[in-house]
């Protein structure tokens, strides 16, 4: 099989862009070593499409829809492992985030809601382009938008969602 030669204008792309795209994938998947696979799988794919993706207006768009999408259908990735009689290593535990209790209410929301959150609020998407990115209608996301925040206001009770009491 012959091996691929990524162009100068890839490397570049993804130089500039790698941290910025581990930190979306990191907020929408809670899991560090999931959001390195998925950046990982959404540059693989992103580079064998690159001339095409190029001439496109924004790149980073389409690899953030691969990102959004592998995400939200992993438990389909998840049917292709293979289970093996040796136990593996002992995985390494981060500390607890700053913010542990808002974080909790985070990864308990459905995936999609928490995707429709990270593009809004942490990417600054409209309305419109978190719509582009999910491939749904602008209701729908803001119906997941006012359902999600609505959970997250429940599960904080009387703190507001700035970390102040309100």
């Amino acid at each position: 099989m012959p091996s691929w030669d990524a162009p100068p204008s890839f490397e570049d792309y993804v130089r500039d862009r790698h941290r910025e795209l581990l930190r979306f994938a990191y907020l929408l998947s809670g899991d560090q070593h999931l959001a390195a696979d998925l950046v990982q799988d959404a540059l693989e794919r992103t580079g064998m499409a690159w001339r095409r993706v190029q001439k496109q207006d924004d790149p980073g768009g389409y690899v953030r829809r691969i990102v959004v999408n592998r995400y939200l259908n992993r438990v389909r990735s998840l049917r292709r492992e293979r289970l093996t009689d040796a136990t593996p290593d002992v995985a390494h535990v981060d500390a607890e985030p700053p913010d542990g209790e808002l974080w909790q209410a985070i990864v308990a929301l459905p995936k999609q809601q928490r995707a429709v959150l990270v593009l809004r609020y942490y990417d600054d998407f409209s309305e419109q382009q978190v719509a582009a990115a999910l491939g749904c209608s602008v209701g729908t996301v803001k119906s997941n938008a006012s359902r999600a925040l609505a959970k997250l206001r429940a599960a904080l009770g009387t703190r507001d969602l700035d970390g102040s009491d309100v």
